[in-house]
């Protein structure tokens, strides 16, 4: 179960100071400087995924500073990888700086000095908060790449973007076993991400660079679900691997590349039409809207999946949710 943390519900007053005891409880740490004349309204929602803790942030203008001084009283020896989800944020350590628009990321370490600028109107970041034991790359090299912009528009840089980001959205719905393998695939590909960066490929093991490929194809599939051109050729050719090879990887899943692609249409079909915004949207324009383009074989494929036509779900989801 997540954590929600409101700033706001505090007397204007202490909320500074709340906020400093929030981040350090939190994350570790920071000295915290907020414009006096602004009105301190800020939210944390964190939660366990795994291995990993995983933290949405929403907060105004503001500059936070991880001190060798405050380092000296803590350091529980933690990474912290910043992905921005709203506003333009800066961050520095050693040298470097990681100037990011949102879905972009950054590798924090801190046990080292760094800091993180906002340059706008305030900001909203995900944050996943792991032990630098889970990163296995030697820790003097790492060091080059904290507060280096990754790209999170391709590639395995938009893998561990939109994971990291679904992880946050979730937090309340994963389970004990779903964390667990979230986390593995986080780490995984940020792993195989790091190991190219520092010309280390070579050192990591075949079973992570499987597993953070198939993340990443399975990350790429969710991104272009509305695509109704979306086929397990041009999923290998966007990968630049083989068809066969692509077949290989979903051998450990319980499912092929096209069925895979299936289900995770059906799914957001299903949960479409559990939705009551969506209330006024026809069946068919909601298949659509999933790369669905033939009303029948939706129909027959959502009744195999669920037991009940999309009609049938609709009317049953919007009676439950009316009692």
């Amino acid at each position: 179960m997540s954590v929600l943390i409101r700033v706001e519900d505090e007397p204007p007053r202490s909320r500074l100071d709340y906020f400093r005891h929030v981040v350090a409880d939190t994350f570790v740490p920071f000295d915290l400087q907020i414009d006096a004349g602004h009105d301190l309204r800020a939210q944390i929602r964190t939660g366990q995924v795994g291995t990993v803790q995983v933290t949405k942030v929403s907060a105004p203008p503001l500059k936070a500073f991880r001190t060798a001084k405050l380092i000296r009283v803590s350091d529980p020896a933690l990474f912290k990888l910043e992905v921005p989800v709203r506003g333009r944020t800066v961050f520095a350590q050693g040298e470097r700086e990681a100037a990011l628009d949102p879905g972009d990321f950054t590798l924090l370490d801190l046990s080292r000095p760094c800091q993180l600028v906002d340059r706008g109107e305030g900001h909203g970041n995900v944050a996943v908060k792991f032990p630098h034991a889970a990163l296995p790359l030697p820790h003097d090299e790492l060091a080059q790449l904290t507060a280096v912009p990754i790209s999170g528009r391709g590639g395995l840089g938009a893998a561990i973007s939109s994971l990291a980001r679904h992880m946050a959205r979730h937090l309340d719905d994963h389970e004990q076993t779903e964390g667990a393998r979230l986390a593995t695939a986080l780490i995984d590909l940020l792993v195989v991400a790091l190991a190219e960066r520092l010309n280390r490929s070579a050192t990591v093991a075949p079973a992570t660079w499987r597993r953070a490929l198939l993340e990443s194809v399975q990350a790429s599939i969710d991104q272009r679900l509305a695509d109704p051109a979306l086929s397990p050729s041009a999923i290998a050719a966007a990968h630049h691997i083989s068809l066969r090879y692509l077949y290989k990887l979903f051998e450990t899943q319980q499912t092929s590349v096209a069925g895979w692609i299936r289900e995770r249409r059906l799914e957001r079909c299903r949960r479409d039409l559990a939705d009551p915004a969506l209330a006024d949207w026809s069946v068919t324009a909601i298949a659509l809207r999933w790369g669905l383009t033939d009303p029948a074989h939706f129909s027959r494929a959502f009744r195999g999946a669920y037991g009940l036509s999309p009609t049938e779900f609709r009317r049953a989801a919007n009676t439950e949710s009316s009692h």
